[in-house]
């Protein structure tokens, strides 16, 4: 099943994706919460929801909705170095266990959202990356039963103010500005994906492609990282967790910093059984600021 966040009357709005059509949940069950992974967790699971949209009208054409993200997190967890290629291109040491930062969650947008070229860098980049968003709150998951408490999952644009980032060894500020936490277009339950290890990932600039990987190449999978992180503190249904990038980010290509973002850059990640995710980069707005409640 493929459950977006959308945009009508103002509010979000709970929906399936099928055919080509947006099936609108929230006229059915009104109740249900309009984020994907809150919405499985409360009403029983992926069986419930398939029975609501059996009496849900497809609401209109997809290209007709403006999608928002997926995930509206808690927490935004995201290793760092978990594809050998990356790991090769920045000439880093190989880490022993997962090495996870944080990513402020007023850096997540949804599909289309622009990505702001900060005023205070020139030094912007993206990574193309699967993401998990946890289902169900749990603690202490064992890794072969870390499956059950996955949503599902979405395509992560880890967008990097690389400046910023190699600052400070958390790299936490560089990997949270504003708009920098594109998510989407939607969350693709486990039953309908199948195995997150067996996923080609390619990552667009303005359709030159920069990145072409599988998720087969993950140092750390997807199970062992939730498991990991469950060791340390309670995951909460919504929580993201961005599962790495392959090789190809701008920052090593030649000559810098030619393969850095710019602004009217599209990028474009695509990500097999989920589809794709498409953001512009465009110049910071004056005065900009993440509101309560704003829509993204």
């Amino acid at each position: 099943m493929k459950l977006c966040r959308f945009l009508r009357d103002g509010r979000p709005r709970l929906g399936v994706v099928e055919d080509g059509q947006v099936f609108d949940l929230s006229a059915v069950a009104p109740e249900l919460p309009a984020e994907p992974a809150a919405a499985l967790d409360a009403s029983g699971g992926v069986d419930a929801l398939a029975a609501l949209k059996a009496g849900a009208k497809a609401g209109c054409a997809l290209e007709e909705v403006q999608l928002l993200s997926p995930a509206r997190p808690r927490k935004y967890l995201a290793i760092a170095l978990n594809y050998a290629d990356h790991i090769s291109e920045t000439g880093m040491e190989a880490p022993e266990v997962p090495t996870f930062f944080t990513k402020q969650v007023t850096c997540v947008v949804g599909p289309d959202a622009p990505i702001h070229k900060p005023k205070v860098s020139d030094r912007l980049d993206y990574e193309g990356e699967l993401a998990i968003v946890i289902g169900k709150r749990c603690r202490h998951i064992s890794v072969d039963r870390a499956a059950e408490v996955i949503a599902g999952y979405t395509i992560a644009n880890d967008v990097s103010v690389r400046d910023w980032q190699m600052r400070a060894m958390t790299m936490t500020v560089g990997k949270s500005f504003d708009t920098h936490g594109p998510l989407g277009p939607w969350l693709v339950t486990g039953d309908e994906l199948g195995d997150p290890q067996q996923l080609g990932i390619r990552t667009f600039v303005n359709n030159e492609q920069r990145q072409d990987g599988n998720t087969r190449d993950m140092v750390f999978d997807c199970f062992q990282q939730v498991s990991h992180l469950s060791e340390a503190f309670t995951l909460e249904p919504g929580d993201v967790i961005g599962t790495g990038t392959p090789a190809g980010i701008g920052a090593t290509i030649q000559p810098f910093p030619e393969g850095l973002l710019k602004v009217g850059d599209v990028v474009r990640i695509e990500i097999d059984g989920i589809g794709e995710l498409r953001n512009e980069v465009v110049a910071e707005p004056d005065g900009f600021m993440v509101q309560p409640g704003q829509p993204s």
